[in-house]
């Protein structure tokens, strides 16, 4: 990432799927492995629990200037809800992801692109529920490239309590290699039918 490159990237989702504790970790990620500058802010709606929440990081080759993500070029939604309060806000040519379980989305503005996930379906047959975000977050470094697969595994396992390593390990690589399939065959696609 150069000096002037700046990414916005917003997760959302409801209040209780570790939306905030996946943010906080893309952050870490960035400016302790990466050594970029990073500034992460974090919403919640009404309720804390059950109600539409997001986190917002940005990240930079350089300075900061404005702490706040305008029109994020990485937008993560995880509820209907967060979809209802922050899907419309993105970049011209944003990459959307979502757990296509709990979001209903088949279209996205153009020049944009959607990638989806059954995040938290995985996370059940990994046994925790809970371990979505994190699924997600291995989704998001195989996808976006935002930060690399060392920088974000580094960081989640400084961020997560101890004992919950290899159930978070697990959820981070089937996020992982869930992106890298959904990559793959975009490429391919893309080959077979060249524009």
């Amino acid at each position: 990432m150069n000096s002037t490159q700046k990414t916005e990237i917003r997760l959302a989702g409801f209040g209780g799927q570790g939306i905030i504790l996946a943010g906080n970790i893309l952050g870490k990620a960035a400016s302790l492995y990466e050594q970029l500058q990073a500034v992460f802010t974090q919403s919640y709606g009404p309720e804390a629990r059950g109600g539409a929440c997001s986190a917002d990081v940005i990240i930079s080759g350089g300075a900061i200037y404005y702490p706040r993500v305008s029109l994020p070029q990485i937008l993560v939604l995880m509820s209907e809800e967060a979809k209802s309060t922050y899907g419309r806000q993105m970049s011209d040519q944003a990459m959307v992801l979502i757990d296509e379980d709990l979001v209903q989305m088949d279209t996205v503005p153009e020049g944009c692109l959607l990638f989806k996930i059954p995040a938290t379906r995985l996370a059940e047959k990994l046994g925790r529920k809970i371990v979505a975000n994190i699924v997600m977050l291995g989704f998001i470094t195989s996808v976006t490239k935002v930060v690399s697969y060392e920088a974000m595994k580094q960081a989640l396992f400084d961020s997560i309590p101890s004992g919950t390593e290899e159930l978070n390990l697990k959820a981070f690589e089937k996020g992982y290699e869930y992106g890298k399939q959904i990559k793959k065959q975009e490429s391919e696609s893309r080959s077979q039918n060249p524009e």
